[in-house]
C-alpha cells in the first residue's frame, strides 16, 4: 500500500477551546465532503486547554476522520502548531464554529487552488442561525472581501486554504497579534495568487451576540484603517476575552 505521507496533499487545522457544542457539526460536515483524498487528510484539532469534552468529541471521530488532538492556545498559536506538523503541500485552517454545508466545497477549493497555483484561497461566509443584521454584516464582509482581493486580499480564519511553502515563507500567523491575525497574514498574499471559491461556509452569530453588531463593525473599520500599522494588532482589544 502507498504510505499516507506520499499521497496526502492536504492537512486541516482547527483551533478549539470549549467547542463541544459546535465541533461535532463541523467534523460531521467534513465527513460528508466528496473530496477524494479525505481519508488521507490529517485533521489536527489544536485544543486550548478546554474544560469541556472538546478533546473527547474530536477523538470520537477517529473512525471517520484521520484526526488527532494537539496542544493549542490562542487561534494563531493553535493554527501554527498544526501547520508545523503538516508535511502536505496545502493546509486548510477552519474555525471550530463553522459548517461546510456544501459537500463539494472542499474538493472544489482544492481544484481551484491547484489549477490556478494559488498561495491562498477562501470562500464566502453565511450566518445560518442569524437575523437580518447578522446576514447583512456577513454579506458586507463577503462584498468587501471580493473587492479587496483585487488589491489587498484578506481571508478570515474561518476558512483559509494556504500553500504550505508560502505560509512558511510568510512566517505563519503572528502569535503576538491579539486581534485579526488572519487579516495580517492574508494581506501579504499577492492578489494574483489569491482566490475566492464559489460557495460559502456557515457560522454562528455568537460573535455578534457577545460583542454587539456596532462594536464588530467598528473593529472591522479600524482594521481597514490600520492596515499598515502592525502595532495596532499587537494591542489587546479584548477581542478574545469577549468573543
Amino acid at each position: 500500500s502507498v504510505s499516507v505521507n506520499t499521497t496526502a496533499e492536504l492537512t486541516i487545522v482547527i483551533p478549539a477551546k470549549n467547542e463541544s457544542r459546535n465541533l461535532p457539526r463541523l467534523l460531521t460536515s467534513l465527513t460528508k465532503q466528496d473530496y477524494p483524498h479525505l481519508a488521507l487528510t490529517k485533521v489536527f484539532v489544536a485544543d486550548a486547554n478546554s474544560t469541556d469534552n472538546t478533546r473527547e468529541i474530536a477523538i470520537s471521530y477517529r473512525d471517520r476522520l484521520y484526526i488527532r488532538v494537539i496542544p493549542g492556545g490562542l487561534p494563531s498559536v493553535g493554527r501554527n502548531a498544526g501547520a508545523r506538523l503538516a508535511i502536505t503541500k496545502y493546509v486548510l485552517f477552519l474555525d471550530a464554529d463553522i459548517v461546510l454545508e456544501d459537500p463539494t466545497l472542499l474538493r472544489r477549493a482544492m481544484e481551484v487552488m491547484t489549477r490556478r497555483k494559488l498561495h491562498c484561497l477562501t470562500t464566502n461566509i453565511w450566518c445560518s442561525n442569524g437575523g437580518l443584521s447578522d446576514h447583512l454584516l456577513y454579506l458586507g464582509n463577503d462584498f468587501v472581501q471580493y473587492f479587496a482581493s483585487w488589491t489587498k486580499p484578506f481571508a478570515t480564519g474561518m476558512f483559509m486554504l494556504f500553500e504550505k511553502q508560502k505560509f512558511d515563507a510568510l512566517g505563519g500567523f503572528n502569535e503576538k497579534a491579539l486581534y485579526a491575525e488572519d487579516y495580517l497574514l492574508s494581506k501579504q498574499v499577492s492578489p494574483r495568487r489569491f482566490g475566492i471559491v464559489r460557495g460559502r461556509v456557515s457560522t454562528t452569530n455568537r460573535r455578534f451576540q457577545k460583542m454587539g453588531h456596532l462594536k464588530i463593525v467598528r473593529m472591522f473599520l479600524r482594521t481597514a484603517l490600520n492596515s499598515w500599522n502592525e502595532s495596532y494588532f499587537l494591542q489587546d482589544h479584548q477581542y478574545w476575552k469577549e468573543a
